[in-house]
């Protein structure tokens, strides 16, 4: 079993009868929500999901986990997701899989918020990988341009065939390469009020609760205070 299946698996056991879910989206959360499945149709477990992307919507479905809306439920209980880099004091970069208004939109909404992700993706501050920022596609040069004249390295992230990679909303992602962001509220400030900018990849003061798994250690809980 690899270390993404472990924590995904572990996840899961926070799920319990009549909670409604968020169900996040990306290579960890594929064994979060395979588990989910598997509860809900060996064990009878009654919980409605609520995806973070389409991709996870189709998972579900073929798993047979019932599902909502986000504008269709009151509130969510818990949401488990991956999360690209963790930083000492919990912050997040998330993204990559290119879900991350949706997931924003979720966790927002979320009564606890937890993480699941192996060791390498812990850091002492955020920035080696890649910030997504999405944008709509009108305007999206405009701010390219002001990414570059505050020097924060920007580029357009692309499809397979070479094209601006369109998210679920149909909008632009555009990565950041920043290496080491010093000061993620204030960047994250400063990006809140960019027009064109839908949402940015910074998930600050979010998680409740990180899963880490290790080839060392297993896997281990960590409770964050907020």
């Amino acid at each position: 079993m690899n270390l993404k299946q472990l924590v995904g698996i572990e996840s899961a056991k926070y799920v319990l009868d009549g909670m409604v879910v968020g169900l996040g989206t990306g290579s960890t959360a594929y064994f979060m929500v395979e588990e989910i499945g598997r509860r809900v149709n060996e064990e009878g477990l009654d919980i409605i999901g609520v995806t973070t992307s389409k991709t996870t919507e189709e998972h579900a479905k073929k798993l047979g986990i019932p599902l909502k809306s986000i504008d269709e439920v009151t509130h969510v209980d818990i949401t488990i997701d991956g999360a690209d880099e963790i930083s000492t004091d919990f912050h997040g970069i998330k993204g990559g899989g290119a879900a991350l208004l949706f997931e924003k939109i979720v966790a927002t909404y979320s009564k606890e918020v937890i993480w699941i992700v192996d060791e390498t993706k812990l850091v002492d501050k955020l920035g080696k990988f890649p910030l997504p920022v999405e944008v709509i596609p009108y305007g999206s040069q405009q701010l390219f341009k002001k990414f570059e004249e505050k020097d924060l390295n920007p580029k357009i992230r692309l499809s397979s065939d070479g094209k601006p990679l369109l998210t679920d909303s149909k909008n632009y992602i555009i990565d950041l390469y920043l290496e080491k962001i010093e000061n993620p509220t204030e960047l994250a400030n400063w990006l809140d009020h960019r027009v064109g900018v839908v949402e940015h990849g910074l998930f600050l003061d979010i998680t409740t609760c990180v899963i880490v798994s290790s080839e060392t250690d297993g896997v281990k809980t960590i409770n964050v205070s907020r």
